[in-house]
C-alpha cells in the first residue's frame, strides 16, 4: 500500500508538472487584457503602452489596454484582483497601488500583499515641478516665498489621490512649512489642462506627461524631484538644490496579475518583460521621456515594494494627507 501511494503521489506531481510545462507552453493562445488604473494618455498609460508593443512582438498576441481612473486606482486595481487567475487579465501597479494606498487606504476593497503576485517591476521615474505662466515666480525659493505670503492661495493639481504628486506635494509642504491646497483630478491630462489655463497654479506630475509642455513653454518647469537633474531639462535644478534640501519622489510601477496565477505564467511574462526592456526600443522610448527601464525578479520587485511602502507610510502620517 504504501509503495502504491509513492507512485500514486509521483504521477500526481508528474501530472502537475506537464500541465504546468504544457500551459507555458501554449501560453498565450489568445489575446492579453492589461488594465491600468488610470488615465489614457498619463504617465502611467504612455510607459505601459510602450513596453505593451515589445510585448506584442515577442509574444505573437494582442495586449488590449483598458484604461480604468478612478478611486484612488482601487478601481481599476480591484478588476485585477477579481479577474480570473489565467495569465489573460493583467495589470499595471505602481507606487500608488502597491505602497501609497496601504496607509492612505486602510479599507481597500482588497489586500494588495495577499491577492495580487508581483510579476516585475519595468520602470522608474520622477516628477516635475511646474507652474503656470500666470503666476509670476521664476525658482522654487520664488514659489515658497510666495506660498509664505500667502497661505491657502495656492492650489497644487495632481493626478489623483494617493499620486506622488499629491503626496510628493504634501513632503513639499512639510519640508517647506507652505499651506498650499491639493486638488486631485481623475487624471493627470485634465489637471495639466486647468494649469495651462491658470485654474491652478502648480503640479509635481511626471516627466512623461507633463514634459511636453515644459518644452513647448506652455509651462514653466521649477524643480525636478530626483537627486540629480534631468538630462532633458538640464538648466532646470533639482528641488534639492533649489531650496529644498534632501527633497526627492520617485514614481515606479510594474505588472501584476491575480493570486492564483499559475507559477510557469508568471515566470514566462516576467522573462518576456526582462527581454523587452533590453530592446533598443523600449530604452530609447523610455530615455526620450527620462523613464528608466528597470527589469529583475518578481522577488527583487517585492523587496523593492517593501521599503517603499515604509517610506511613504512615513509621508502620509506627518504630512496627516488624506482623500480629498
Amino acid at each position: 500500500m504504501h509503495s502504491l501511494q509513492i507512485r500514486m503521489r509521483a504521477a500526481l506531481a508528474c501530472a502537475l508538472f506537464l500541465g504546468a510545462a504544457s500551459a507555458l507552453a501554449e501560453y498565450p493562445e489568445r489575446p492579453i487584457r492589461l488594465i491600468i488604473s488610470s488615465a489614457a494618455g498619463g504617465s502611467p498609460d504612455v510607459v505601459t503602452r510602450i513596453l505593451a508593443v515589445e510585448l506584442v512582438k515577442q509574444m505573437g498576441q494582442q495586449i488590449v489596454i483598458d484604461n480604468r481612473p478612478g478611486g484612488a486606482q482601487t478601481i481599476g486595481t480591484e478588476m485585477v484582483v477579481r479577474a480570473t487567475p489565467d495569465g489573460y487579465t493583467i495589470g499595471y501597479a505602481n507606487v500608488v497601488t502597491l505602497a501609497i494606498n496601504k496607509a492612505l487606504l486602510p479599507k481597500q476593497p482588497y489586500d494588495p500583499d495577499k491577492d495580487l503576485v508581483l510579476v516585475g517591476q519595468f520602470l522608474s521615474t520622477y516628477n516635475l515641478l511646474a507652474v503656470t505662466n500666470s503666476l509670476a515666480v521664476k525658482s522654487v525659493k520664488e514659489l515658497i516665498d510666495y506660498a509664505r505670503q500667502n497661505p491657502g492661495k495656492l492650489l497644487n493639481a495632481s493626478g489623483g489621490n494617493g499620486t506622488t504628486g499629491h503626496l510628493g506635494g504634501e513632503l513639499f509642504k512639510i519640508m517647506t512649512g507652505t499651506q498650499i491646497v491639493h486638488v486631485p483630478y481623475k487624471g493627470s491630462p485634465q489637471g495639466i489642462s486647468d494649469l495651462i489655463a491658470g485654474q491652478v497654479q502648480l503640479m509635481f506630475d511626471n516627466l512623461t506627461s507633463i514634459s511636453p509642455h515644459v518644452k513647448s513653454g506652455k509651462l514653466r518647469g521649477l524643480g525636478v524631484s530626483n537627486l540629480k537633474r534631468s538630462p532633458i531639462f538640464p538648466d532646470i535644478p533639482t528641488i534639492a538644490e533649489a531650496g529644498v534640501p534632501g527633497y526627492e519622489t520617485t514614481a515606479w510601477g510594474g505588472i501584476v496579475v491575480p493570486v492564483g496565477t499559475p507559477q510557469a505564467i508568471v515566470t514566462k511574462l516576467n522573462s518576456e518583460i526582462n527581454k523587452a526592456l533590453r530592446t533598443s526600443t523600449v530604452k530609447e522610448r523610455y530615455a526620450a521621456i527620462e523613464a528608466e527601464p528597470v527589469g529583475g525578479t518578481p522577488e527583487q520587485f517585492a523587496t523593492f515594494v517593501r521599503k517603499e511602502t515604509v517610506k511613504w507610510a512615513d509621508v502620509v502620517k506627518k504630512s496627516g494627507a488624506k482623500l480629498d
